[in-house]
């Protein structure tokens, strides 16, 4: 899976431990997302799609085979 949490993030000028803060995660949570080792559960997912004003599916998408 794919996506594209650094690029909102850092587009807001936040660090990691900044997002993390908001979402409720450690700050190596938000790293394994964004390096794509680490899938978020449905509930994190969701915070951070509402976080970024965005849906799950414009945050998250499935890598093409």
């Amino acid at each position: 899976m794919t996506n594209n949490v650094r690029q909102l993030r850092e587009a807001r000028g936040m660090t990691q431990k900044d997002l993390s803060l908001h979402v409720g995660v450690s700050r190596q949570a938000i790293n394994a997302i964004e390096t794509g080792k680490y899938d978020p559960s449905i509930r994190l997912a969701f915070a951070l799609a509402q976080f970024f004003s965005k849906t799950v599916e414009e945050l998250f998408q499935e890598d093409q085979p």
